[in-house]
């Protein structure tokens, strides 16, 4: 699908068009190529003069093949967050190319930025200037996207840490160790998208069409928003590291719990089972067998051979 973004003098209009017969005015400011046809590439690859990549392209991890300049235009490809209000959020690479002309945006997905935008640009029809301050615009959005779903994997991360340290005796190690797992996967998720941000703006800082005092102030702090960000999903995935390690060391002061209970059991029954055992042996010549007290004799000595380990361990201070 090929969508124009128009500016009327006062606002965006947008329109949807065919590949057949596309022909771009000076009045587009943007071009949005949503899960775009072959055709659709070749239609505005021949109105603009600039090539569109490919979604194999797009995909490429390489930092050559995702920021650079080919023919005039300035090829810019982060990977975005989609699907962010769930709990493992995904990540998908849209192109951002800066033309002389208008904004291209190439994309495979629908990034929750790019409505966001569309309705920012309803209610501030002013922000329709040009291809690279609709740019500058829209990376505002991804950003304070990438921001919102940080404080939601904070959010959680924050509940899983009071779980595991509530002291509780049903903690649900399994489940917590689970519900981590999906936290370092956002968070790894968001490290990402961080981390491409940061390349498209150092690669955009010293394109000549951000050439207004204002525009390099808003690059600027987009930059140190990331930036601020970066050090914030780093501190969250070093809490989550730490909850993950905590997490395990509980489990093994559990299981060693259980298993010294197993063990002072057995220590405990241990000179009982050998009274036992003795007394239970048929032999002719056992003095005791014909004693009229020998039966609570034998039960009075197997008690009390149990309870004396108990005592001495408790006197060691190892129960």
């Amino acid at each position: 699908m090929i969508r124009l973004y128009r500016s009327t003098g006062t606002a965006c209009e947008d329109a949807v068009l065919e590949p057949a017969g596309l022909v771009i005015g000076p009045d587009v400011l943007w071009i949005d190529l949503v899960n775009p046809t072959r055709e659709e590439d070749a239609a505005v690859e021949k109105a603009l003069g600039v090539a569109v990549p490919t979604r194999e392209e797009m995909q490429e991890l390489e930092a050559s093949s995702r920021v650079y300049r080919e023919n005039g235009a300035t090829y810019l490809t982060a990977d975005i967050i989609v699907r962010g209000d769930e709990e493992i959020p995904g990540v998908e690479p849209v192109t951002f190319v800066l033309t002389p002309g208008p904004l291209i945006t190439v994309r495979y997905v629908e990034p929750k930025p790019f409505a966001l935008l569309l309705d920012k640009l309803q209610r501030e029809p002013g922000l329709c200037g040009s291809g690279p301050d609709l740019f500058l615009h829209l990376m505002e959005v991804v950003v304070d996207r990438a921001s919102d779903i940080l404080s939601k994997t904070v959010t959680r991360v924050e509940a899983i840490a009071n779980h595991v340290f509530s002291g509780g005796k049903t903690v649900g190690f399994e489940k917590l160790i689970t519900k981590l797992g999906r936290a370092q996967i956002a968070n790894a998720r968001i490290e990402q998208s961080l981390a491409g941000l940061t390349r498209v703006f150092a690669f955009v800082a010293i394109d000549e069409r951000i050439d207004s005092g204002e525009a390099r102030a808003h690059l600027r702090s987009l930059s140190r928003d990331v930036e601020s960000l970066t050090a914030h999903n780093q501190s969250v995935a070093a809490s989550i590291n730490f909850q993950l390690s905590a997490a395990l060391g509980l489990i093994n002061i559990e299981q060693s719990s259980i298993i010294k209970i197993f063990s002072v059991a057995a220590v405990a029954f241990l000179p009982p089972t050998l009274i036992a055992s003795i007394y239970g042996m048929n032999f002719d010549h056992m003095p005791e067998l014909h004693w009229m007290g020998g039966y609570p004799l034998a039960l009075a000595a197997m008690v009390i051979s149990a309870i004396l380990p108990l005592l001495w361990f408790r006197h060691k201070g190892w129960l």
